[in-house]
């Protein structure tokens, strides 16, 4: 037996020798549904609906969790300051499930303008507890212009596009105000997981050169 599946037996035994939760021990599903849920949500919070277990699971046998996760190619990333524990991909290393490349323009453009609207935040210290940004979809709709200098997508396309990245863990959604037309957004900070520092230039590269190939596109 490997190393990885016989910590995950003692884990559920009630035999791990250090860093175990408070009150009941985990069961199989319970490990093998952490498991899967980092790897299809990316980014959880001690906040996130009907993952506060999870959440715990995860930090208190960090060690079992970055060795599996390490095999995969990936780095667990726990942050007590932001309560989120995360999956990113090191530096520096092939991203064959890398986010940006699997996604339509559209949705890399609002990612890349969502990071950037994070970073602003936290270099003029607008930034909230728990890393926190307050914004509205009026705001990253203007973001999204003046990165791309073309028409953001309409409405319903950007409330699909936010609702995958919520899934992700790096923005919340808020009900629409009908009278200003806009959402209120919650820019968490599992963005700078989704785009860490290392590759946001690349994305803004990107998102230049689909701008200029756009406004060519309409002088013709």
């Amino acid at each position: 037996m490997s190393r990885e599946l016989a910590e995950f037996r003692q884990i559920v035994d009630g035999e791990w020798p250090d860093g175990a939760i408070h009150g009941r021990k985990p069961t199989d599903e319970e490990i093998t549904r952490s498991l899967q849920v980092m790897l299809t949500r990316q980014c959880i919070y001690s906040s996130t609906p009907g993952l506060g277990r999870t959440y715990e699971l995860i930090r208190a046998y960090a060690s079992f969790f970055e060795r599996y996760f390490g095999a995969l190619g990936y780095r667990l990333t726990i942050s007590n300051r932001d309560q989120m524990v995360a999956l990113a991909v090191p530096s520096g290393e092939s991203r064959y499930d890398s986010v940006y490349e699997r996604l339509r323009k559209d949705e890399t453009i609002v990612l890349l303008a969502l990071r950037l609207m994070w970073e602003q935040a936290v270099g003029s210290q607008e930034i909230g507890e728990g890393g926190l940004f307050e914004t509205t979809t009026g705001e990253l709709i203007d973001r999204v212009r003046n990165v791309t200098h073309t028409e953001p997508p309409d409405e319903t396309r950007l409330l699909d596009i936010l609702r995958l990245f919520q899934r992700l863990g790096a923005v919340r959604v808020g009900q629409r105000d009908r009278l200003e037309k806009v959402s209120p957004l919650t820019i968490l900070p599992g963005v700078s997981v989704l785009v860490p520092d290392s590759y946001l230039e690349d994305l803004m590269l990107w998102a230049a050169a689909s701008g200029s190939q756009s406004e060519s596109e309409t002088g013709e």
